[in-house]
């Protein structure tokens, strides 16, 4: 089953960069929430106590930045 995957970013952000090429790479549906242009994205962060990016909502767990080890696991996606 497929984890609906959030992932709030902003332009010329370096990390956000690679959160979505891992993503891609591992063939992973996401919506992309641009905090620059989306204002219910930006009160979304403000909410969870941050304006930082990356944030990755995956089905309700937060993830703040590029922790691959943290996405493997909560995407089942860790190596054996």
């Amino acid at each position: 089953m497929e984890k609906k995957v959030i992932v709030y970013t902003m332009p010329n952000c370096l990390y956000c960069n690679l959160v979505k090429d891992f993503l891609r790479h591992n063939d992973i549906i996401f919506t992309e929430k641009d905090v620059n242009t989306d204002i219910w994205a930006r009160h979304t962060l403000r909410g969870l106590g941050t304006t930082r990016v990356p944030i990755i909502d995956i089905e309700g767990e937060i993830v703040q930045g590029f922790d691959e080890k943290k996405l493997r696991k909560l995407l089942c996606l860790e190596k054996n």
